[in-house]
This record gives C-alpha cells, sequence and structure tokens, in this order.
C-alpha cells in the first residue's frame, strides 16, 4: 500500500512538473491560470472542452479590452469636438450677430471648437462660380478669426490656400476677384484685409444661406 501511495505521490509530482513546464510556455501573464487549469484537467476536474472555453474566455477579455480602449479613444474624440458657446465668441461678434439676426445656431452649423481652436464644418459654399466662391471663402475666414479675436479681417494668401483645396482658385483673376467686390472691404487689395459694414452685411447672409 505504501508502494502504491508513493508511486501515485511520485506520478503526481512528476505530472506537476511538468504541467509547471508548460505554463512556462505562455505568456507572463497567463501562465498562472494555464497551470491551474492544464492541473485541474490532468486531476479528472475538468473536462477538455472546459479547457478550451476557458481559453476561449480569456482570448474574449483581451479582445474586449482592445475594444473598450478603441471606443474609449473614439469618444474622447467625439467629446474634444464641442459646440461654440456664448462665452466662446468676441464682444464684436456677438454685436454683429444681434444686429444681422444671426444666432449661435447658425455659427455651431459651420463651426466648432477643438481644444480651444474654431474649426470649419462647412464642406459646400453653395456656388459653382470662382469669384463669388473666392469672396465666401473670404467672408467666412473673417468670422472664423472674428469668434476669437473680435477682428473681422483674413489673410488672401489664407484664402490662395482654402481656394486651391476646394478646387476653387481662379488663380489668374485672384487679386482682381477682390478688386470687383472692393466694396465689402476697408481699402485696397492687400495681404491682410477687413470687412467693411457691406462685407459684414454680405456675410449675415452668407451665414444663412449656408444652412
Amino acid at each position: 500500500m505504501k508502494n502504491t501511495k508513493s508511486a501515485g505521490l511520485h506520478d503526481l509530482k512528476s505530472t506537476v512538473l511538468e504541467i509547471a513546464e508548460i505554463a512556462k510556455q505562455c505568456p507572463e501573464n497567463l501562465q498562472t491560470i494555464c497551470f491551474e487549469i492544464l492541473l485541474r484537467q490532468q486531476l479528472g476536474a475538468l473536462p477538455a472542452s472546459k479547457v478550451k472555453d476557458d481559453a476561449d474566455k480569456d482570448d474574449k477579455k483581451k479582445d474586449d479590452k482592445i475594444d473598450d480602449k478603441d471606443i474609449f479613444d473614439k469618444q474622447s474624440l467625439v467629446l474634444s469636438q464641442d459646440d461654440l458657446l456664448d462665452k466662446d465668441l468676441h464682444v464684436k461678434v456677438k454685436h454683429f450677430m444681434k444686429k444681422n439676426e444671426v444666432t449661435l445656431e447658425h455659427l455651431n452649423n459651420l463651426f466648432y471648437k477643438e481644444e480651444g481652436t474654431v474649426k470649419t464644418l462647412y464642406e459646400d459654399l453653395k456656388s459653382t462660380r470662382l469669384a463669388e466662391s473666392q469672396i465666401r471663402v473670404a467672408l467666412l475666414l473673417s468670422l472664423q478669426s472674428a469668434i476669437s479675436n473680435g477682428e473681422f479681417k483674413f489673410e488672401t494668401e489664407a484664402v490662395r490656400a482654402e481656394c486651391n483645396t476646394r478646387k476653387c482658385l481662379d488663380k489668374p483673376n485672384f487679386a482682381a476677384n477682390f478688386k470687383n467686390r472692393a466694396n465689402y472691404f476697408d481699402g485696397a487689395y492687400e495681404e491682410s484685409m477687413k470687412l467693411s459694414e457691406e462685407g459684414r452685411i454680405a456675410l449675415a447672409a452668407l451665414i444663412k444661406q449656408l444652412q
């Protein structure tokens, strides 16, 4: 009886050592659970199918963690894109809005705020004419600037770059297009231009048209 018991203990010891060696081949964070599963299976506590199920569940947990991170990242991105609030608007923009019956909702259909920076939402300028599209870009860039600093100003090179991106750059007539709408701007064509009162009225009309 003693010999049988000793033989059984020897076999159990060998089995445990063998399982331990197998478990060492698994990733470090899985070694313990692998050891426990294999040992329980060897002792008859678990059928082979249960071992597979546990392994599948563990893989699913890892996948779930990845999916949760992906979801968190996407939610963080969405949450970082905020609507403009009244407190974000310069007092001069508020005055412009009141005078021309432009609402905060109008602005939020065209712009959003990301990490404190005002960015554009609009895609369609609703014009197929290059000259008109150029002027609309200028008006909208002046508004984007004014939201933060109160100055309805734009850089002509910024307009050129935006028109190029939107495939509406009228390169041969770029300067002439501004001169043809001189009433919209204070002063002559130059690198930095500011909207006149007529230009602000045109901007207000454009804002409503793009809704």
